[in-house]
């Protein structure tokens, strides 16, 4: 297991700072950076709600950040001011062209720039895929994906095929992880050395067919030298 040495906060601000700034879609200088005991809190404003999500995806990708509060608000110039229906009609026609959305099984709806995503698909696959087509479209200022997933395995199923495809991963450590199901939902708890692997860790348990929720309890513990 890979280790590296333990951060100060003040270190830790500096490496996010740096990673945000390393992030292209991220306007570093209308953030602002806390960080105390490994928690690294993130305010100020973003002009959208894909460089909102950027700037929250750049920091799990930094060494030693135990955990993020997203406190940054999306706050749109005049020229990426859009109405709620054109929104709407952007949105429709985005997860219509998806490839990998089934055509007229999600519906969006849309209030004050924040979009509502409802409808029934087979595979959490299709359902992140309709988030993710719609998450950068000009106005957008935040996604609920309320869509739902049909079951297709029973629990102990579930919890065998996902188990089997913790061993398979080149990331993920099985033997750390402890996988429990209740009819279609999985909750994960054990520790994982990243967020990385954590991230990972749901995605694989997301992946299994029929899986209606996922709560991931997985707790970052960075492997530090020296502990």
């Amino acid at each position: 297991m890979q280790t590296i040495t333990k951060k100060t906060d003040a270190t830790l601000k500096i490496d996010v700072l740096a990673e945000l700034k390393y992030e292209p879609s991220v306007e570093v200088t209308d953030i602002g950076v806390l960080v105390k005991d490994g928690t690294v809190t993130l305010n100020g404003y973003a002009t959208s709600y894909g460089e909102k999500w950027e700037a929250v995806r750049a920091v799990k990708r930094v060494a030693g950040v135990l955990a993020i509060a997203d406190d940054i608000e999306v706050k749109l110039a005049g020229s990426l001011q859009r109405t709620d229906g054109d929104i709407a009609t952007a949105a429709a026609h985005q997860i219509d062209i998806g490839t990998s959305i089934p055509t007229g099984i999600v519906q969006a709806t849309v209030r004050d720039g924040w979009i509502t995503l409802e409808g029934n698909v087979e595979w959490w696959y299709q359902k992140n895929a309709a988030g993710l087509v719609v998450q950068h479209l000009v106005g957008v200022k935040g996604v609920s994906n309320f869509i739902e997933i049909a079951p297709k395995l029973n629990a102990s199923e579930l919890e065998t095929n996902i188990q089997s495809a913790f061993k398979r991963s080149a990331v993920v450590d099985a033997k750390h992880i402890r996988v429990e199901t209740a009819a279609n939902k999985v909750i994960l708890r054990g520790d994982v050395r990243n967020y990385q692997e954590r991230e990972e860790a749901e995605r694989v348990a997301w992946a299994a067919p029929g899986v209606l929720s996922v709560a991931n309890h997985l707790e970052v513990k960075w492997p530090f030298f020296g502990e």
